[in-house]
């Protein structure tokens, strides 16, 4: 009875094998049913990571006449030391080889014993067998080998150092991944330094970060964020992923311009290790940041804080003509302020490896700051041939909080790369901010006539909440199923009130059409779908399909008036499309379709008038605009060189532009020159980019990125619109990295703006000083061009310290100058801030690669362990 039911139950196994596996010859298959996991640990228990796992079969080789082994299964260690493989042969002896770097390889002899029988029957004709039986014979084709102990190999350990670096340039089907880790000129600088050297980038004298000539949307790890990029120290930032066409994966309300994802560096390794860095600047600023991270087993801790000092100076000058109601006015500025700031950032993370398949990770996000912005304007105006002399000096005060708290969750089925994440993320804070503008009203020998004193107090919130799913599922052909949710609620609101102080008087009175208060409520509700795959040896593809609908709400405090808005579902489709030419040569495609919705602030129609200089006024008639993108790449890859050309054309309806128009203020009566914002009645956005990166030398590191475009927005639904022509231009980016003897390294980069259209969105808000509001449809900035230098001395045992002195804009070039032109003004504005920056910075490594420091010893705590040495 016990060989008859051994014989059915294999027999039975043996024709589901023959199902799944078929042979070739009609050879009766392997039964692939063998299950073994287990945990790799050094003579000290610790876990060992990164691993290589390998299951051999011994095999016959028919040439040969002799027997040899073959590789079965393989895979890598995780963190924790954890190995689990399945789908191995049960029919014959198998060997498990495990090798990794500073450990004796072992071999470990693997078999699987046949089920013992005892109690089993045999089921009847026709009827599968018992569940229970089932039960049994996979328990016995399934081995937990434990703890399998690895031997150190001291010699190894002596005689070998590995190091290795990342390609500065990675591909994917949907982004363009730069690595940054190694950019010695961003040393102590924030975020905006490291995106002037980005390839593909354009930054300009404000910080504001332009992708093909138009504004992206800001990540932090895959994730939006209220942060901006002068709050985010360059040291934490690992990568850069340059998303130019979002998949349906991503958000579809945005900027037209794509993503940025900044990636924070993570610690990899067990033990604990950490930075400092500090530095100075030629102006008085300075920066300090540290960070320390810990891994254990389960446990990954990391803590990153910084704190900066900054001093900027920023020099200028306007002149603006206008003829009103056909008086001639001409308007003359020389402009010089100064800016003294503090900033601080801090980010505590933790991470808890639960099981070998399910992760949790918590982490919070604390900063603040206060800038304080002072601004000497000399005006000249002249209004009908009579001039007029005036001194306006301002001097601001201006706080914010962020604040910020992640949640995470992350299961790994038992199929590689199955995976269920679930994402919880809040970013706020609260700002508040005081100003003083007093207005001296001088004759032609600077005696004070009178003044004018307008005092503005404001303070704010905002709240930014994301609750994301995501599951992918693999599918053949290296394909993968992906589908999530996501709910995303934004809520802001601003206190602006306003006093002024007439000449000749000494009462403040309260301006309250110029006092802008209001609160505003935003939500975003999305789902999709996404599918990718390979179609034979023919092409690889992503497709998806993103359906949103959003709604928002807001009122204006001051007068109760209620604005709201509910936008219908839309869908937007994606597709990425690749084809690999030969092993060295690749080709994409993909057209996404993206939305853009007017924000609260664009839409309230109140005459912002708390800057008589800059007045500015919503327009409740705004609508969403609607962008088509397409992109063609190709790339090419040789040796240590990349190339990458791409071809991109982008098409927007009802393009939110900021406009300046004649209008009667409400506040004066009079006739004046407003900004608003309008819908244009439609962009155009194309051009070919070239990318090239090479390590031309094993000293010399070079890339290289020129992109040539033509943008246009056409305001022909805008009655006397004047709207700037349509413009051909360049733009260009060098990088050099010399890695010369006695670990001396100089990086020298340049980049190139040539006479190009304004771009369609920049920031607003909480800017520096003399950020006045352009129009984007009427105007141009002229070219410009800057060159950086730095150099970097590495010291010490193991090079864990380093110098690096940079400085920028070295030949003090990149003054930005503005020219607009309207219905009955022209006007042309430039600035230039911290020209010829000198920046000195020292850094510091420090770490010990061995949890035993943190173990209990000698009846101390585990924490007296971590003294740092």
């Amino acid at each position: 009875m016990k060989k008859l039911v051994t014989l059915i139950v294999l027999s039975f196994w043996a024709l589901v094998g023959y199902a799944q596996f078929p042979s070739a010859g009609g050879k009766m298959p392997n039964m692939n049913l063998g299950h073994i996991f287990g945990k790799l640990i050094d003579s000290e228990g610790k876990p060992v990571e990164f691993a290589t796992v390998v299951v051999m079969k011994s095999s016959l080789d028919s040439v040969t006449k002799q027997t040899k082994d073959i590789m079965v299964k393989a895979q890598t260690t995780g963190a924790n030391g954890e190995f689990d493989i399945k789908d191995l042969p049960v029919m014959g002896p198998l060997k498990l080889k495990v090798s990794s770097v500073g450990f004796k390889d072992l071999n470990v002899p693997i078999s699987f014993a046949p089920p013992k029988m005892e109690g089993m029957t045999a089921p009847k004709p026709g009827q599968m067998p018992d569940p229970a039986m089932m039960a049994k014979i996979m328990a016995a084709f399934e081995k937990d080998l434990g703890n399998v102990k690895v031997e150190n190999d001291s010699k190894v350990l002596d005689a070998v150092t590995v190091t290795a670096t990342k390609a500065l340039l990675e591909m994917d089907i949907d982004k363009k991944t730069f690595n940054v880790e190694k950019n010695i000129v961003t040393a102590g600088g924030t975020a905006i330094d490291v995106m002037r050297n980005i390839p593909t980038l354009q930054v300009d004298i404000d910080g504001n970060v332009k992708l093909r000539n138009a504004a992206p949307t800001l990540f932090i790890d895959g994730r939006p964020t209220t942060l901006s990029l002068d709050q985010i120290p360059a040291d934490v930032i690992e990568k850069v992923e340059v998303i130019t066409n979002p998949s349906a994966k991503y958000d579809a309300s945005g900027s037209m311009a794509g993503i940025l994802n900044i990636v924070l560096k993570k610690n990899k390794q067990s033990g604990y290790n950490g930075m400092v860095n500090a530095g100075v600047d030629r102006l008085g600023g300075s920066n300090f940041m540290g960070n320390f991270n810990l891994r254990q087993n389960k446990f990954n801790l990391s803590l990153m804080a910084m704190n900066m000092r900054m001093r900027n100076n920023t020099e200028g000058n306007s002149e603006r003509s206008s003829d009103i109601v056909g008086i001639s006015t001409t308007t003359n500025q020389d402009i010089e302020s100064k800016t003294k700031g503090m900033m601080s950032f801090s980010r505590l993370a933790f991470d808890y490896y639960a099981t070998k398949k399910t992760s949790f990770s918590i982490a919070g996000i604390l900063g603040g700051g206060k800038f304080s912005p002072t601004e000497d304007i000399l005006i000249t105006n002249t209004v009908g041939g009579v001039s007029s002399l005036s001194n306006r000096i301002s001097e601001n005060e201006r706080q914010f909080k962020p604040k910020g708290l992640q949640l995470g969750f992350k299961h790994d089925f038992d199929k590689a790369g199955e995976e269920l994440t679930m994402d919880f993320n809040f970013f706020g804070g609260t700002n508040s901010g005081n100003a003083i503008y007093n207005t001296n009203y001088l004759t032609e020998n600077n005696q004070i006539t009178g003044t004018q004193i307008q005092k503005n107090i404001s303070n704010g919130s905002n709240q930014f909440i994301t609750f994301q799913t995501d599951y992918v599922k693999p599918l053949k052909n290296n394909g993968s199923f992906e589908t999530g949710v996501r709910a995303q609620i934004n809520s802001l609101s601003n206190i602006n009130d306003n006093t002024l102080k007439p000449v000749g008087s000494d009462i403040y009175n309260n301006v309250t059409s110029a006092s802008t208060n209001y609160e505003s409520k935003n939500s975003v509700y999305a789902a999709y779908i996404s599918v990718s795959g390979k179609v034979g040896s023919l092409f690889s593809y992503k497709t998806g399909l993103r359906a949103e609908s959003s709604a928002y709400d807001g009122k204006l405090l001051n007068t109760g008036d209620k604005f709201s808005n509910s936008y219908p579902l839309s869908l937007f489709p994606s597709i990425f499309l690749s084809k690999d030419l030969t092993k060295t040569d690749q080709l994409q495609l993909s057209v996404t379709r993206r939305v853009n919705r007017p924000n609260f602030f664009q839409i309230i129609p109140f005459v912002d008038y708390s800057d008589s200089l800059n007045i500015t006024r919503g327009n409740a008639d705004l609508v969403p605009e609607f962008t088509t993108s397409g992109e063609i790449s190709y790339s090419k890859s040789k040796g240590t060189a990349t190339f990458l050309t791409s071809v991109y054309y982008k098409h927007t309806n009802n393009l939110i532009t900021r406009y300046l128009n004649q209008e009667t203020n409400p506040i004066t009566g009079k006739i004046d020159l407003i900004n608003t914002y309008i819908n244009a009645n439609s962009s155009d956005n194309y051009g070919v980019e070239f990318t090239y990166t090479n390590k031309i030398m094993k000293w010399w590191d070079f890339t290289s990125n020129v992109n040539f475009y033509n943008s246009r927005i056409n305001t022909e639904n805008i009655v006397n619109s004047n709207a700037q022509d349509a413009l051909w231009t360049a733009f260009g980016k060098i990088n050099n990295s010399f890695n010369l003897k006695n670990k001396w390294v100089i990086q020298l980069s340049g980049d190139y703006q040539g006479k190009t259209n304004m771009p369609v969105s920049q920031a607003q808000g909480f800017g520096p000083p003399m950020s006045q509001a352009q129009s984007s449809s009427q105007g141009y900035i002229k070219p410009f061009y800057g060159v950086d230098l730095a150099i970097k001395k590495s010291f010490l045992k193991n090079d864990v310290a380093s110098l690096t002195l940079s400085a920028n804009d070295i030949f003090g070039t990149r003054g930005n100058t503005q020219v607009s032109a309207g219905d009955g003004f022209s006007q042309s504005y430039y600035r230039l801030t911290n020209p010829q920056m000198v920046k000195l910075n020292f850094s510091f490594r420090f770490g010990q690669m061995d949890a035993n420091l943190f173990k209990k010893n000698n009846n101390s705590t585990s924490m007296e362990g971590m003294q740092m040495q």
